[in-house]
């Protein structure tokens, strides 16, 4: 106060203009990739490490200490087999002469198995393309529909979406803050609604609007195994009617942190829904990334798109090389 009366206000000192933060490089995809099965690599690389470190050649008593490492990564039993009768012919007949190249050889024999089962998604001819979203409730899977149509949005295709959930309590209202956070257009029915009904003004509304993309998010549990069979039927023969050869694609969402207690769950909808391809979610929360591959062997259907963190671009397109590369390092 003095100092004002008598001298006037002190000139006030000129801000430093702030600096603003450096953008982050945006990651490529075998960063993500890397990224997400951090847990299972570091887990597998340890066991392969540990192979080698009392003998100089990996021999067929070490390859017993790495099978229970595989199965513990959830590669499931049958690919395990598969991998480690290939490792042990391989031992014998040119030996295995050190870790780096039992790395190598395990590589090539893990993306062997995703490939043989990959296939590249068919496209129709015409707009607009149906996807139907299938799974039990509590893999993700409308948040996974929401994601996917963000995805879908930002490779520049117009995308719709369906809410044909109207078994689930909320499920309506979750999908229509995910079509809002993806900017796109939602088309719904009431809660306990007929969701072939809806699927029907869904597809209606794709083709008046010239839609790219038609994704419908459906039930994740109904009471009994025939129940499902009916309603995913009833939902096929709707989209044909408006929209040839429709459903084109059929995702069924897949949670990795299942493991192979999801397997049996996945055989169920892959019977009853013709399941194209597999959309595994929260990959990154889980130390058994393997399931990937007790997916190719088991079910012999190729995952797809893989979901690696919560936020709206954190579904990515699965890619086997940088998948197999990431895990085992």
């Amino acid at each position: 106060m003095v100092f004002s009366s008598l001298f006037g206000k002190r000139p006030a000192e000129p801000e430093s203009p702030e600096t603003p933060a450096p953008e982050q490089p945006k990651l490529g995809l075998f960063e993500r990739m890397r990224q997400a099965v951090t847990r299972t690599r570091e887990s597998l690389s340890d066991s392969i490490s540990s192979v080698v470190a009392l003998t100089r050649e990996v021999d067929q008593a070490s390859l017993d200490e790495l099978e229970p490492r595989l199965l513990a990564a959830d590669i499931g039993s049958a690919t395990t087999a598969i991998i480690m009768e290939n490792l042990r012919q391989r031992a014998l007949r040119t030996g295995i002469e050190s870790g780096a190249q039992l790395k190598q050889i395990l590589k090539t024999e893990l993306k062997q198995i995703l490939d043989s089962v990959a296939h590249p998604i068919q496209h129709p001819a015409a707009p607009p393309e149906v996807i139907l979203m299938v799974g039990v409730n509590g893999t993700g899977k409308t948040t996974t529909t929401g994601k996917l149509a963000n995805l879908y949005r930002s490779q520049g295709r117009s995308v719709l979406l369906c809410a044909a959930d109207t078994f689930r309590a909320a499920a309506i209202e979750q999908l229509e803050v995910w079509a809002q956070r993806s900017d796109v257009p939602v088309i719904k029915t009431r809660q306990g609604g007929d969701p072939s009904a809806a699927l029907f003004d869904a597809l209606a509304a794709a083709k008046a609007r010239g839609s790219d993309v038609m994704i419908a998010d459906t039930a994740g549990r109904l009471h009994t195994k025939t129940d499902l069979m009916k309603e995913l039927d009833k939902m096929r023969r709707t989209a044909e009617k408006l929209v040839p050869g429709a459903p084109h694609q059929t995702f069924l969402v897949m949670d990795a942190t299942t493991g192979q207690n999801g397997l049996q769950q996945a055989r169920l909808f892959t019977e009853a829904a013709r399941v194209t391809g597999i959309v595994l979610t929260k990959l990154d929360g889980t130390a058994k990334g393997g399931i990937v591959l007790a997916i190719a062997t088991e079910l012999k259907l190729p995952v797809l798109y893989a979901g690696i963190g919560e936020k709206i671009d954190d579904l990515i397109p699965f890619d086997s090389g940088a998948f197999i590369d990431s895990l085992v390092g």
